[in-house]
């Protein structure tokens, strides 16, 4: 009978490692301690349930590494990817999902699964025998975390990540908001009208800087410090920063036009993209806060066409935890101590939810060859995956180690036949073509060695 995988924490990593391993012929057990034991977060016990955003971010496959990984998952037969774009929702460029009706269809296709048993518990020690996974997330329990760090050896990495807040729509004031994708991007009227954007003017938009910056905050606890993530900072602290950032950031005015004011360029604007499919729930982009629950409510009500708004979900603020991967992972995302144990997702230092699923499927993938005794080719890295898993196992400064999001500076530099620079679009297509003809050759690998 064939070795047992085990994977610890159903989420983006761990579904779609469990996914890749099964659909290789390893049975999978796969333990979950939602909802037995709750997080901060997750409001429910469904596997792959999305927290941060309902996004899987741009899906441009030829000039944006984000669309990349999303190809190569595809071609990968990619559980979590597949279910992304089936329960898509408009969101201009971006793939957006029904975060509720995304995570149950997975949680049923991988329950449905003949070689997949799932195993409702907390797992709290790190065994010393069989072939184990654990994809935890940012949000490793306490008592996990104890053993990780008692293993390593190492101090606990950690940062701050915040959530965005929710709002119903019917609470929204039309009549000074419209809808409008920046730069009315989309191939459909549906998805070039996909955001609803709330205008502000100088002296509304200086006002609620004031309102932002004199806030009450969450406070944390002793001996804690926030390193937060600058891809997913709250904007207190973007504003903090200068009052200028966040009209340059997730409030920049450009690319857009006021539906009802169209000779009046807004000064800053706030966006709301959909949430679920029947279009009654948005989540304002960008507006990860740590702003206590009150204060969220008053200040977000001073945005135009929010002053009436009901929050399905007030943003929130909860500690993420990262391991030192070049430090103690392998190649293989092997613990160097404990080689039968490999790490997933964002616990092993990379950013967003596409990229803790693409580590997830390198995982899985890497385990079942194990498994199975066969030989996985090394991934190459010209690819995005390849990029991604050379970056976090030895690629970067172990001594300044953060998480990373997917980006083309990960890339090895393209060969310049012409002998001049090339411009950055003729750039990231190069980057792309040659990504995807080295990811096709890869799995046509494995097909041969199966």
């Amino acid at each position: 009978m064939t070795q047992e995988l085990h994977i610890v924490g159903a989420g983006m990593a761990g579904s779609e490692a469990a996914w890749q391993a099964a659909e290789a012929g390893v049975p999978v057990v796969l333990h979950e301690m939602r909802p037995q034991v709750e997080t901060f977060a997750h409001t429910s016990g469904n596997f792959a349930e999305m927290v941060c955003s309902n996004s899987f971010r741009s899906d441009d496959h030829e000039q944006n590494a984000v669309g990349l990984l999303h190809w190569e998952m595809k071609q990968a037969g990619g559980l979590v990817i597949e279910h992304a774009y089936r329960h898509r929702l408009p969101a201009g460029g971006a793939l957006a999902v029904d975060r509720d009706a995304f995570s149950a269809a997975i949680t049923a296709r991988l329950q449905a699964h003949p070689l997949i048993r799932t195993s409702l518990e907390e797992v709290t020690e790190l065994p010393d025998q069989g072939q184990w996974i654990f994809a935890t997330g940012p949000l490793t329990s306490p008592a996990l975390g104890a053993a990780i760090q008692a293993e390593t050896g190492a101090e606990r990495l950690a940062f701050f990540d915040a959530i965005a807040p929710i709002v119903y729509t019917d609470s929204i004031d039309m009549d000074v908001v419209w809808r409008q994708s920046r730069y009315d991007k989309g191939e459909t009227e549906e998805e070039q009208k996909a955001y609803l954007n709330c205008p502000m003017t100088k002296p509304q938009y200086e006002a609620f800087i004031d309102a932002l910056l004199a806030a009450d905050k969450t406070e944390f606890h002793d001996g804690e410090t926030a390193g937060y993530f600058d891809g997913c900072l709250p904007i207190e602290v973007m504003a903090e920063r200068g009052r200028e950032t966040l009209r340059h950031g997730p409030m920049k005015p450009v690319g857009l036009t006021n539906a009802h004011k169209p000779d009046e360029k807004p000064y800053a604007v706030v966006q709301l993209r959909r949430d679920n499919a029947l279009g009654t729930l948005y989540n304002i982009v960008g507006f990860q806060t740590k702003m206590k629950y009150g204060a969220q409510a008053e200040v977000f009500k001073t945005i135009p066409g929010l002053e009436n708004a009901s929050f399905a979900r007030l943003g929130g603020i909860h500690r993420n935890t990262f391991l030192n991967s070049p430090t103690l992972l392998d190649a293989q995302m092997r613990l160097r101590s404990k080689p039968n144990i490999r790490f997933a997702g964002q616990v092993t230092g990379v950013e967003g939810y596409v990229e803790s699923t693409a580590m997830g499927l390198l995982a899985g993938r890497m385990a079942a060859a194990e498994i199975l005794g066969r030989t996985l080719p090394t991934v190459p890295q010209d690819t995005a995956m390849g990029a991604l898993i050379h970056h976090i196992t030895g690629g970067a400064e172990a001594k300044t180690f953060q998480p990373m999001n997917v980006n083309f500076g990960l890339f090895r530099p393209l060969e310049d036949v012409r002998g001049g620079r090339r411009g950055r679009k003729d750039r990231y297509k190069g980057y792309t073509d040659r990504a995807k003809a080295a990811w096709t050759d890869w799995l046509a690998a494995q097909e041969v060695s199966a």
